[in-house]
């Protein structure tokens, strides 16, 4: 049963399962846990935290995330109801709060004339988890069109500024945000300007086809799950070591596109983990090459990289 606490911010809830705030439908419950509407709701929230001395953590769609069984202590936040966006058609700017989707932006952009965000019509997280992973696809990334973010400290009482694309130090699939302990509130991007709508529109709708048509979309996954060794293909080499349809519980490699592991119905959370770390293992085995998961675990222990981290 969940409660909301008397005498807190408003939306500060307890014992939410989060399994229905990632796209793999798995991972326990929060301690705390919060989905502000508005930016106001979110800067209470993080106050709350600071001053209880609350560990936080910030999600947005949940697309690369894994989170244990065992659920999370302290305050999670999630980002998915803060939407919004702002184009300007002629200037090709486009202003979006953190937790608009990022397919959707790239429709409206196309709509607009704005060329820049067709690859990201496939990508299933929110536009400040792309700022923080860096996204990319179909030969586009996150890194190429964005101009700056505003963030918060959640540690300090200080106001939101502004950190210009060129501090936040990104690389494939890495930004510095996965690094400082910042809350992205929205994403600045500045696309080209004076395109053809409906020429816009199409290619954007030819890589959503292109992904659809060649990932397993009828399941839930958390999209890729390995960073490429480049020059290399992670789904390659997975493939090529016939591990397509491998199997831990309701965990799947999947046999549509290997780097994508899905779960078939019932999956838990340590399953998924232990096929992410069986892939790695045989891979290692065969061609001496370590795999990096894209995803970020939370809740494990040891557990992952980050102690702010948001998801797609």
């Amino acid at each position: 049963m969940t409660t909301r606490v008397q005498d807190d911010p408003a939306g500060l809830r307890r014992q939410i399962p989060l399994a229905d705030y990632t796209t793999w439908k798995v991972g326990g419950a929060a301690e705390w846990f919060g989905e502000p509407a508005e930016r106001a709701e979110l800067l209470s929230l993080l106050e709350w935290a600071r001053h209880s001395g609350t560990p936080l953590r910030c999600i947005g769609a949940g697309s690369n995330l894994l989170i244990a069984d065992q659920g999370l202590p302290g305050l999670t936040l999630c980002s998915r109801r803060l939407q919004g966006s702002q184009l300007d058609p002629q200037e090709g700017w486009v202003d979006a709060e953190a937790g608009e989707p990022i397919p959707t932006l790239a429709r409206k952009a196309a709509r607009a004339g704005l060329a820049g965000l067709e690859w990201a019509v496939g990508i299933p997280g929110t536009v400040g988890g792309a700022a923080v992973m860096n996204a990319g696809a179909q030969g586009g990334c996150t890194a190429e069109w964005l101009d700056s973010v505003l963030v918060v400290d959640p540690l300090r009482p200080d106001p939101p500024f502004r950190l210009e694309a060129s501090a936040l130090d990104f690389a494939y699939r890495h930004s510095l945000l996965q690094q400082e302990p910042l809350v992205v509130l929205s994403a600045r991007f500045r696309l080209q300007a004076g395109h053809d709508p409906a020429a816009v529109s199409s290619r954007t709708s030819a890589n959503l086809h292109s992904r659809t048509s060649t990932q397993p979309y009828q399941q839930p996954s958390c999209g890729s799950v390995f960073r490429n060794p480049e020059p290399l293909k992670a789904g390659r080499l997975i493939e090529a070591l016939g591990l397509k349809g491998l199997s831990v519980g309701g965990a799947q490699v999947s046999p549509i596109h290997a780097n994508f592991i899905v779960n078939t119905g019932g999956a838990r959370a340590e399953q998924i983990d232990a096929l992410i770390r069986q892939v790695q293992e045989r891979i290692w085995q065969a061609h001496a090459i370590a795999l990096h998961p894209e995803v970020k675990r939370l809740g494990f222990a040891p557990e992952g990289e980050e102690r702010t981290a948001f998801g797609h």
